[in-house]
């Protein structure tokens, strides 16, 4: 890459939020918070369940995998955005940037197609619910959970490498918080129409053929929890049903908007204040709404409190 990659630029600087320095730091005691609490609720969320057998099925397996995601999504670009809080000049060099370009759409479209596959798993357990246990095996979720990361993985590698062969030749200010797309092919000084037009289609594919695939799931779901007799079996359904929408919609809607849509109309402010939403926010909302609220890991939660309590006063026993 740094061989096919001559330039003159050698690092960007990042502008960030500008404003004065009272603004930055709230933002920066804001921004901590928020990932702070997002490491802890997506890190708890993945040590229940590898502690408790019970949660060991295809449904918390995606969302173990969905928080193990989220850890590292939002770490992509988080660290650099506190950094540009504090400071007013914080760089990265242009191989780094184009890493972090990858590392983040990457992870970005395995959060979709998990997104597409967590959907599907609830569609086959309330409208197929006497063959789920066979459509969707240990094994068949094992695979599921494989292929959206390798598949993830695989999307961005095309516009990447086209990234990797541009020209830089200043200015070298990045208007924005990580590198993103549109940022970078701003600053080229070689022409970049082939690499937008491929970034623009991979990434338009693997969105909307995800959030179809996620809506038209819910979708079916929605139309059998109608069908049900159960009044209070239909207000469990459709409770648990809206939260997860609340996070589809609020993630899919934000990246929708950032990223489908031809290069020419982005607007950098804009591009920002919706960035920190699905870079900052979601990562949060996605345990909270997923899980913490379920009765199961709420138990499984005071079973391994417990458990560990035992232990504790054991060693204390018999020390």
């Amino acid at each position: 890459m740094g061989a096919a990659n001559q330039t003159t630029v050698t690092e960007f600087i990042f502008l960030g939020f500008s404003g004065v320095f009272s603004l930055q730091l709230t933002l920066f005691v804001m921004f901590l918070i928020i990932y702070l609490l997002s490491l802890t609720g997506n890190t708890l969320i993945i040590f229940i369940v590898l502690m408790d057998v019970t949660l060991q099925t295809p449904m918390y397996i995606f969302l173990g995998n969905l928080s193990f995601l989220e850890i590292w999504y939002t770490t992509a670009t988080v660290p650099k955005l506190l950094a540009i809080c504090l400071s007013q000049w914080v760089t990265i060099s242009v191989s780094g940037c184009i890493t972090q370009y990858y590392f983040f759409f990457s992870m970005g479209a395995t959060e979709c197609i998990l997104l597409a596959v967590m959907a599907y798993d609830r569609y086959l357990a309330i409208c197929n619910p006497l063959r789920y246990p066979l459509l969707m095996s240990l094994l068949v979720c094992l695979r599921f959970s494989a292929g959206s990361w390798i598949g993830g993985f695989i999307a961005p590698v095309p516009p990447t490498i086209l990234i990797s062969y541009l020209n830089f030749c200043g200015p070298q200010k990045i208007n924005h918080f990580f590198c993103d797309s549109d940022p970078i092919f701003k600053l080229s000084c070689s022409d970049t129409f082939l690499v937008e037009a491929l970034g623009y289609t991979c990434t338009s594919i693997v969105i909307l053929s995800s959030f179809l695939l996620t809506m038209s799931s819910y979708g079916y779901i929605i139309v059998t929890i109608i069908r049900l007799s159960s009044l209070e079996a239909k207000k469990k359904a459709f409770s648990t049903c809206a939260s997860h929408l609340t996070v589809v919609t609020i993630y899919y809607g934000t990246i929708i908007f950032a990223y489908v849509h031809p290069p020419a109309k982005y607007n950098f402010t804009v591009g920002k204040v919706i960035s920190v939403f699905y870079c900052v926010v979601t990562p949060l909302v996605n345990p909270l709404v997923y899980t913490l609220r379920n009765k199961d890991v709420k138990k499984a939660f005071r079973k391994v409190l417990a458990q560990k309590r035992l232990l504790l006063t054991r060693n204390m026993q018999e020390v």
